[in-house]
């Protein structure tokens, strides 16, 4: 009996100072991760490239998609690992940045990976980047984690999404079997530069030679640029309205529908009729069609691409922080748009979708180096009461700072369509901005929160959702 007890004694013991274990490892990690922020933001491939070669060049281990843009790269990226995914194939999604869990980032078949995996692989990579003599940013270090992992998980197909720009990114070190380049706008003006064209210079730089290009920019002069740059290294383009399209149906606040038709060069037209997605806004279907056109080209370079798996793909889409219910009482909607054309386009589904028969509650943080005058004018004409808040974190602006171009926006509007004096609240923190938005949020009112992921996950994490590494939002 005694012995019975003790061993009972010593197991509970060694389970405890297992979990002090893990409890000290993850800590350590997470303080690794964070400390690496310091770095800030480096573009360039060498030390990526270093990276590949210290891990045994993990990216050369599974067939990949490669996404550019400015908006609609997240969008883009699950549909097309959704289409993977439901055709049979072990896919690896690879994005930033993410809403409320670190995990997010990193997934296989839409599963993300585990604290666990990340305690073991900072531990592992870390300790090659000491071994090796180097010194990577953060993104640089958590892109050669995704691509060890998935090279260690056996992943067929990685769908991997920029971070920023193209040319210099972390990712640029795969060779895919296809590129795309979603719209492009002005954000992080002082890494790609000030003007269109600069801008997608720097997104085209993820095409290969020969390696085929699907696009849905529409400002003329940004294609102008990636036209000339795909024509110099013979990569065969397929555009938006000329080469592919889709037209909407149906669409309501929780998914669309829409036709897609993929014109080929030899007159043969390939259509799918009423593809449901579920995701809602009309700019969505440009994404949608881009992701379809991206898996047509490689499904006739010999992958084993169902048309079923095309018309199911929404069926298990996860994509969180794109015009989300997150909440039903009160109605709450959130949307991570961080610059001007995402503002605009997400002003404009919400008129589609909800102005007229209801009344616009706005909640909006923004970082302090984003245009945050451009991001608050299309969404403040839409709304009746504003309320200014700061997410957690150095880079949030001040809502006095923003509430200064509140007033701009006013005095060139002449207060025309924006919200009544006293209907602009000032918050000292997101939890508070959502208290606030509940307590005056009547029958025909809606919550909408945007300006920035970190604003939006926060708004999750008050919900009550867990946050994994939440702060690392870059």
């Amino acid at each position: 009996m005694f012995l019975c007890g003790l061993c009972g004694f010593l197991n509970a013991l060694c389970e405890t100072m297992k979990m002090q274990s893990n409890e000290e490892y993850y800590n350590e990690s997470v303080n690794y991760l964070y400390g690496l922020q310091k770095h800030g933001i480096k573009l360039g491939l060498n030390n990526i490239r270093a990276l590949m070669d210290v891990l045994g060049g993990p990216h050369r281990s599974f067939r990949s998609i490669h996404i550019a843009g400015t908006n609609g790269k997240g969008s883009t990226s699950a549909i097309i690992a959704s289409i993977l995914r439901e055709s049979g194939y072990r896919v690896g999604l690879y994005t930033s940045p993410h809403l409320v869990s670190f995990t997010e980032r990193i997934r296989i078949n839409d599963r993300p990976i585990s604290e666990s995996d990340v305690i073991k692989l900072t531990a592992f990579i870390k300790q090659a980047v000491a071994d090796a003599g180097l010194n990577p940013t953060f993104f640089e270090f958590v892109t050669a984690m995704a691509f060890h992992y998935f090279a260690s998980q056996d992943v067929e197909w990685a769908v991997v999404e920029t971070g920023m720009g193209g040319r210099l990114d972390a990712t640029n070190v795969i060779t895919p079997e296809v590129c795309v380049i979603t719209n492009i706008g002005y954000d992080h003006k002082e890494f790609l530069g000030g003007n269109i064209s600069d801008i997608a210079y720097e997104k085209a730089g993820i095409l290969k030679k020969g390696v085929p290009l699907v696009t849905a920019v529409n400002n003329s002069e940004a294609l102008g640029v990636i036209e000339e740059t795909a024509k110099n290294i013979a990569s065969d383009m397929h555009i938006y309205g000329r080469d592919f399209k889709g037209m909407l149906s149906y669409m309501d606040d929780k998914h669309i529908v829409f036709d897609y038709t993929g014109m080929s060069k030899n007159g043969i037209c390939k259509e799918f009729k009423n593809l449901s997605l579920h995701l809602a806004g009309r700019f969505q279907i440009c994404n949608a069609s881009a992701a379809v056109r991206a898996c047509e080209i490689i499904k006739r370079a010999g992958a084993a691409i169902s048309d079923v798996a095309i018309v199911k793909k929404n069926k298990k889409l996860n994509l969180g922080g794109r015009l989300e219910w997150v909440s039903k009482s009160p109605p709450i909607i959130v949307d991570g748009a961080h610059n001007p054309e995402a503002a605009e386009a997400l002003a404009q589904a919400v008129k589609e979708l909800f102005t007229g028969h209801n009344k616009i509650i706005l909640v909006t943080g923004i970082m302090k180096d984003k245009d945050i005058e451009g991001i608050l004018r299309p969404l403040v004409l839409i709304s009746d009461t504003v309320i200014l808040t700061k997410p957690r974190g150095e880079r949030a602006a001040l809502p006095e700072r923003m509430e200064e171009f509140l007033k701009i926006i006013c005095k060139e509007n002449n207060n025309f369509g924006l919200p009544p004096a006293g209907s602009v609240i000032k918050t000292n923190s997101v939890t508070e901005a959502i208290e606030t938005a509940k307590k005056i949020c009547g029958p025909g009112h809606i919550i909408l929160v945007t300006g920035s992921f970190y604003t939006t996950g926060e708004v999750k994490e008050t919900l009550g959702q867990k946050g994994v590494l939440s702060a690392l939002r870059e």
